[in-house]
């Protein structure tokens, strides 16, 4: 997992409520077990027309925000059935933070396994951003995890809060695996002593 620090960048603005982890990548999608190559599918059913083509009023297909890596959501974003897809496709196709009032348990979770940084703010601030977004791409957002600041284009400050433990995981590229990696030394140690207590084994 790459190291997460600040990004800095056009936010997209995506204010519709409750977009459930279906409309973020539909089901028919899911039969890959591959995290790269989702990207092209995110939002796949507003995104396209249903006989093919881009719908060039969705947000992500306007010139401002196709390379966007901010995401400026509703509320209750990615609820609906789990599926690790969702965080799959949205890493895949650049977005590397998602700020909303609310997310769903599962999807925030696995947004932070996946390097993805979910920001929970309050409604007032989040109404400045979502404003922000819509400068289009004149306007570029910068949100600093060290510091737990976003910045918006104006220069207004924001703060945001975020799990110790996720943050030092997202910092340092820290997955499930990367994290079991650094007791290696650990690992190591008891290994040896079992081998030695049982060379049966």
């Amino acid at each position: 997992m790459e190291k997460f620090d600040k990004v800095h960048g056009v936010a997209a603005p995506m204010p519709l409520i409750n977009i459930d982890t279906d409309m973020i990548i539909p089901k028919v999608h899911l039969k890959t077990i591959k995290r790269s190559g989702l990207g092209v599918v995110l939002f796949d059913e507003m995104r396209y027309h249903e006989h093919g083509g881009e719908n060039e009023d969705f947000v992500l297909n306007k010139p401002a925000y196709r390379q966007t890596e901010i995401l400026v959501a509703g509320d209750n974003f990615g609820c609906g059935s789990s599926r690790e897809h969702a965080p799959w496709a949205i890493k895949d196709f650049g977005i590397k933070v998602v700020i909303s009032t609310s997310f769903a348990d599962i999807f925030f979770n696995n947004c932070f396994k996946n390097g993805i940084l979910p920001i929970v703010v309050e409604e007032e601030h989040h109404a400045i951003l979502m404003e922000d977004a819509h400068k289009g791409e004149n306007a570029r957002m910068t949100v600093h995890l060290e510091d737990q600041q976003i910045t918006t284009s104006d220069g207004v400050v924001i703060e945001f809060s975020v799990d110790p433990h996720r943050k030092h995981c997202l910092l340092n590229g820290l997955d499930d695996i990367g994290l079991t990696m650094e007791k290696d030394h650990h690992i190591d140690k008891f290994e040896d002593h079992a081998s030695q207590a049982r060379p049966w084994v």
